[in-house]
């Protein structure tokens, strides 16, 4: 049933988007040459760090390209490490694939998956028990554009499993920066 309730969220979102990015608008406009254009490909990088109970840290490039003003398609790497000291640590390093869709100036949505090679060791009185393991995530999100450069957000884990994700939560805060 999980199955199928993510196929399910993977074919409307994706007819969603296409739809509204593959439109094409015809309009007669005199071209200034001194206009600045933004670049279609960008490089950003997200990144998280949380010294709190421990050490986590985690970032994430990715490349973007924009398909249109609204809708963008791109890629990335992403790692984290998480240590809490005498306990546990968890190296985490993945890839992941995004769609953006910017409803306003200010507010963009995005679908990602993530497939991430997950690496724990648990130290305990009996010994280090260590444990390697592949995750797959998909995330529907929401983030706020602070400016043309800088984004936040909260994307959605929809196939967050309590007892065996390597998440501690379905819902993950993002800060994205563009160069």
């Amino acid at each position: 049933m999980k199955k199928l309730i993510i196929n399910v969220s993977i074919c409307v979102a994706f007819l969603f988007l296409s739809q509204r990015a593959f439109t094409q608008t015809t309009s007669i406009s005199v071209i200034d040459s001194t206009a600045s254009t933004a670049p279609r490909l960008t490089f950003g990088c997200g990144f998280g760090l949380n010294f709190l109970g421990g050490t986590n840290i985690t970032l994430s490039p990715n490349l973007m390209y924009a398909v249109s003003d609204k809708f963008s398609l791109g890629a990335g790497i992403q790692g984290s490490y998480i240590s809490i000291k005498d306990v546990q640590t968890t190296t985490t390093i993945g890839l992941n694939v995004v769609c953006e869709y910017n409803l306003s100036k200010k507010l963009t949505t995005l679908v990602e998956f993530a497939e991430l090679k997950v690496h724990t060791k648990q130290e305990t009185l009996a010994g280090d028990i260590k444990n390697d393991f592949w995750e797959s995530a998909l995330f529907f999100g929401a983030g706020y554009n602070i400016n043309d450069k800088i984004s936040l957000g909260a994307k959605f884990n929809l196939l967050y499993d309590e007892d065996e994700s390597v998440y501690a939560s379905p819902i993950i805060p993002f800060v994205n920066i563009t160069f």
